[in-house]
C-alpha cells in the first residue's frame, strides 16, 4: 500500500506529557559528547540564568519522534516502517528544554509527496509545556523507499 497522500494537512491530538529530567538530559549530553556543564551542573545553569540544567538542542528529537510515532503506526497512513529512512531534521527553539519541564507535542503532517518512486513525508511537531508555552518546533522529513 502506498503512503496515503490524503494525510497531508492532518493534525494529531497532543501526546501524553513527557517529563524532562536532569538524568535524561545528562544521559543525552553524554551520548552526543557535549562537554558544556550547563547540561549537567544545576549551579552552572542557574548562574547562566536558567532554572535548572538545560538540554542540548537536539534533545528535542526524543520527544518529537515519539509524536511522529502516531503517524507511523496509523494503519491508514500506509507507511511501512521497514522502508523508512530519516531524511532531514530541523529545530526552531523558542526556549531551552529544561529539567522539570512537562512537554506535550502536537503533530502536523505538512507534506506528502512522491519523488523518484519514493514517498516523502514532512511533519512538524509543536512542543509546548502543559500550560501551552511554546518550547520548540521540530520539522522532520522521512523517506519511505519505494519498491525494489
Amino acid at each position: 500500500m502506498p503512503v496515503n497522500a490524503d494525510f497531508q494537512g492532518r493534525t494529531y491530538p497532543p501526546t501524553e506529557p513527557y517529563g524532562v529530567s536532569a538524568a535524561k538530559i545528562r544521559e543525552f549530553a553524554e551520548a552526543v559528547g557535549s562537554a558544556d556543564p550547563v547540561h549537567v551542573d544545576r549551579e552552572v545553569a542557574r548562574a547562566r540564568g536558567y532554572g535548572d540544567v538545560i538540554a542540548p538542542p537536539t534533545f528535542a528529537v526524543l520527544i518529537a519522534q515519539q509524536c511522529d510515532r502516531q503517524l507511523i503506526i496509523d494503519p491508514e497512513a500506509g507507511i511501512d516502517y521497514s522502508r523508512v529512512v530519516h531524511g532531514e531534521q530541523k529545530f526552531v527553539h523558542h526556549r531551552p528544554l529544561t529539567a522539570g519541564d512537562s512537554i506535550v507535542g502536537t503533530l502536523h503532517v505538512d507534506a506528502v509527496r512522491e519523488a523518484g518512486g519514493h514517498a516523502m513525508v514532512t511533519t512538524r511537531t509543536e512542543l509546548a509545556t502543559e500550560s501551552g508555552e511554546p518550547v520548540c518546533t521540530a520539522t522532520s522529513t522521512i523517506v519511505i523507499r519505494g519498491g525494489e
